[in-house]
């Protein structure tokens, strides 16, 4: 039987500021769930297979449509070799130390992926130890983990190609820098971890996924493994493993004395977590359940011998440190070190016999050094309002390094002495972009339901709030996931071509520690949307912007954010940029990594959650007829973590939606990319070019 062709050109394309361009039709099926006796229509269900012809062929007629939009506008080879331009400075991550040998990252300026560097000493210039660059011709096979041995004699690294959160582990010789035959594959959210004697280390792994499915099919099983040095993977030791809890996530570190092998178990993306652990001193210990009850999140910090230290948000949902005897694990023996504060306990190091505690003020970093028996030490006094993070090492260390930056400074790397509290900077990298221009401000907003919600301002100093600016807001409002003062290079360039800059801290997030998370989970995951829509009306009636001059942009769970509010409010703003979204909340839980999100999100297997769901959920509640704002779609087609299909059928159903007359509604799928992580610079340029280049249209930026 003939299957017809998903594709029909409507029209030709056009360029005009308020006319949408002829798009690609996609044809619609029959296609019908029954959701607790509710009767929901997929008809785009087709797109969900990315290895069919026909996705492929409305992937490459969509992608036509798009780049024939935006390369007809003047000003993008101007944005581009500004990106380039700004982007084309030395970037050198912070040394860590391992055998006298210090490893860092480096790339010059324009080099698709970062360097790794070895040296003899901080200061040394070094030699390259590995170059990913080498790797591939389109730069798109990225560095992920990396993980010297205790002697620096091993490098334990894993890569991914075209995106992919699937990783191969490789090993290389320090001093020649040549690899080993050590070969392991089918490795994914996983770190490395050396046995204290350089003999091995532990990783996780699954099982082989079905030929053809690797990008699509669900991760389950976990298992945490041994790898030891110069033998095959089919020789790996399994560690540890549960065949009864498929959706277990199981890493494994081992402690800084090698006695010991923390097995932290997660379930999804919630923070509650259990911990185990295995004496490795002893070849036939078993693995000892420490925390079975995933009753809150525990972060293991150190140990002082069978004394665990960990960080905690029981009964305290800003955090609070801890202490417990593995020869007297009751509750009722355990030991509170670090009380709850009224700001949120983020993270902690241990490092030259403190802890160095990060906390978050209003989103802002603040630093403190305490020792183990939760006395202060010193406030560490940072370069200013922004974030802080680093500060690794060793219990003998007298130093440690870590990076600070603003919404207008890069970042630069501090050396601190940790018996004075000195910081001195290390490094400052040199960009060309005039961050005394600009100005950054908090302010905090009600949201509908009266919460105070922060959000970051940043903008050119003198700005007028006459409504005109156009401004771009950003939030994410998830997974227990902060956002902080940070510098990129595209956000500088919006901030040169007149662009506003607002960054909403959203409930859902974990800002403000559990309560804020949970706040904007399950049942209550619409307050994240009308926290994220009342930032838009602040903004207006404050006069910093106008409906026509705001556009809306967030990743990942983010990009289900923005697609949620121009569902909701398509009145309220003028562009919106959702990149690689979450858009079918119904089907999410069937692809890949995507059961795991059922902890902030829920599960249309759920009567109750389901309703949720099916009420905010983007693809579902597109509405023919209405006018949406002018819209960019991003996603790649190597995106196993958020699969294009949700970002393939939101804009099929769009495209469907918008009147003739509406504003352009466009789908960019980026190839040989994935969620983000590890994109070859010169593709983060041209997506960057393109968002720019899209909202200086949408939004009719001037030039300066």
């Amino acid at each position: 039987m003939k299957i017809p062709s998903p594709l029909v050109c409507l029209s030709a394309i056009t360029c005009l500021i308020h006319a949408a361009p002829g798009y690609p039709a996609a044809r619609k099926e029959t296609v019908t769930d029954d959701y607790h006796s509710t009767k929901v229509a997929d008809p785009y269900r087709w797109l969900e297979d990315d290895n069919a012809a026909d996705t492929k062929a409305w992937v490459q007629e969509e992608n036509k449509v798009t780049h024939a939009f935006l390369d007809g506008i003047p000003r993008r080879e101007a944005i581009r070799e500004r990106l380039r331009t700004l982007w084309n400075y030395e970037r050198i991550g912070a040394p860590t130390e391992y055998g006298g040998k210090w490893f860092f990252s480096r790339n010059s300026g324009l080099q698709n992926q970062a360097v790794l560097m070895v040296a003899d000493a901080p200061e040394a210039e070094g030699r390259i130890l590995l170059d990913p660059n080498t790797l591939s011709k389109d730069g798109t096979v990225s560095l992920g983990g990396q993980r010297p041995s205790e002697d620096g004699k091993l490098l334990a690294y894993s890569l991914s190609t075209g995106g992919s959160d699937w990783q191969e582990i490789r090993v290389r010789d320090v001093t020649t820098g040549k690899d080993l035959e050590d070969h392991l594959k089918w490795v994914k959210f996983s770190g490395t971890s050396w046995k204290k004697d350089g003999s091995g280390f532990y990783y996780s792994r699954y099982d082989e996924p079905k030929k053809g499915a690797a990008l699509t099919q669900k991760n389950e099983f976990q298992k945490l493994c041994f790898h030891k040095i110069g033998t095959p993977q089919e020789q790996d030791v399994i560690v540890y493993e549960r065949k009864d809890h498929a959706n277990w996530g199981i890493h494994g570190g081992v402690t800084e004395d090698g006695r010991y092998l923390i097995i932290s178990i997660s379930q999804g993306t919630d923070p509650k977590n259990r911990v185990f652990y295995k004496d490795l001193s002893d070849e036939n210990a078993k693995v000892v359940e420490l925390l079975p009850d995933a009753d809150a999140e525990y972060d293991f910090i150190d140990n002082q011998g069978p004394v665990f230290f960990f960080k905690t948000d029981l009964d305290a949902p800003r955090g609070r440190v801890i202490a417990i005897d593995t020869r007297e694990p009751a509750r009722a023996k355990w030991k509170q070190i670090i009380p709850e504060s009224k700001d949120l306990l983020k993270g902690i190091s241990s490092v030259g016999g403190q802890l160095v505690c990060q906390y978050l003020q209003d989103a802002k970093s603040a630093v403190k050094c305490m020792d183990f028996e939760g006395r202060l030490i010193r406030d560490l006094t940072l370069p200013g309002l922004g974030s802080a993070g680093g500060f690794g090492g060793k219990k003998e260390d007298k130093q440690t390094f870590y990076g600070f930056s603003t919404f207008t400074e890069p970042g630069s790397i501090y050396r601190l002495d940790l018996a004075t509290g000195e910081s001195k900077l290390w490094r400052k990298p040199k960009v060309g972009f005039d961050s005394d221009a600009y100005e950054s401000e908090q302010v905090f907003y009600p949201s509908k339901d009266g919460t105070k919600v922060p959000m970051f301002i940043v903008h050119k100093k003198g700005l007028k709030l006459d409504g005109t600016n156009p401004t771009l807001l950003y939030g994410y409002g998830g997974f227990d996931t902060s956002l902080t003062p940070g510098f990129s290079i595209p956000r500088a360039v919006w901030l040169e071509m007149g662009g506003v800059l607002a960054v909403a801290n959203l409930r859902g997030g974990g800002e403000y520690g559990r309560e804020w998370h949970e706040a904007g989970t399950k049942l209550r995951k619409q307050n994240v949307f009308d926290d994220f829509i009342a930032a838009g009306e602040w903004l207006i009636s404050n006069k910093y912007t106008s409906t026509p001059k705001l556009a809306i942009q967030g990743g990942s769970n983010g990009g289900l954010l923005v697609g949620a509010c121009l569902v909701q409010r398509p009145d309220l703003f003028g562009a919106a940029i959702p990149h690689v979204g979450v858009m079918d909340m119904l089907r999410f839980h069937k692809f890949t990594i995507g059961w795991a999100w059922q902890s902030d999100y829920g599960s249309s297997d759920n009567p109750l959650e389901f309703k949720a769901l099916y009420a905010y959920s983007p693809y579902h509640n597109l509405k023919p007829g209405t006018r949406y704002p002018a819209t960019l779609v991003m996603t790649a087609d190597h995106d196993d973590r958020v699969v294009p299909a949700h970002s393939f059928k939101f804009a099929a159903r769009l495209q469907e939606c918008q009147p003739k007359d509406g504003p352009p509604v466009l789908i960019r799928i980026e190839s040989s990319a994935g969620h983000g992580a590890g994109t070859a610079l010169n593709k983060s340029i041209e997506q960057s070019a393109d968002e720019w280049t899209f909202l200086s249209k949408a939004l009719d930026m001037k030039r300066d």
